[in-house]
């Protein structure tokens, strides 16, 4: 059930993004989009994990785990959209800062969407 409703929520999104239209094309991009268990974590500071993906769109992905990061107590995630300048972006239509407490299917949500940008 989680997973049909987080390809409606996946599906909504493209049609913001793309349009009716658009829409198809696109969901056939959707099988192959990389999603969270395609990250390879590494330790970082403060006893944490690190993941740094780059989509084929140019944009990419940081996720991390740590005592000092939103929701890392929890054992969430905090995710911040990755530019094609190699930066994290505050200007996209995903969001204008850090994302934090998130599930791991909240990544993979998130990541399609990165996935998508123009």
């Amino acid at each position: 059930m989680g997973e049909f409703i987080l390809g409606l929520v996946v599906l909504m999104g493209l049609i913001a993004i793309y349009g009716v239209f658009d829409v198809f094309k696109q969901i056939n991009k959707i099988k192959d989009m990389k999603s969270f268990n395609d990250l390879v974590f590494s330790p970082c500071l403060n006893n944490g994990v690190q993941s740094r993906i780059k989509f084929d769109n140019g944009f990419g992905a940081s996720v991390v785990r740590s005592e000092f990061t939103y929701g890392g107590k929890d054992g969430l995630y905090e995710l911040a959209v990755i530019g094609k300048d190699g930066n994290i972006t505050y200007d996209t239509p995903i969001t204008n800062d850090v994302m934090g407490y998130l599930k791991e299917e909240d990544v993979t949500k998130i990541l399609k969407e990165i996935q998508l940008l123009k």
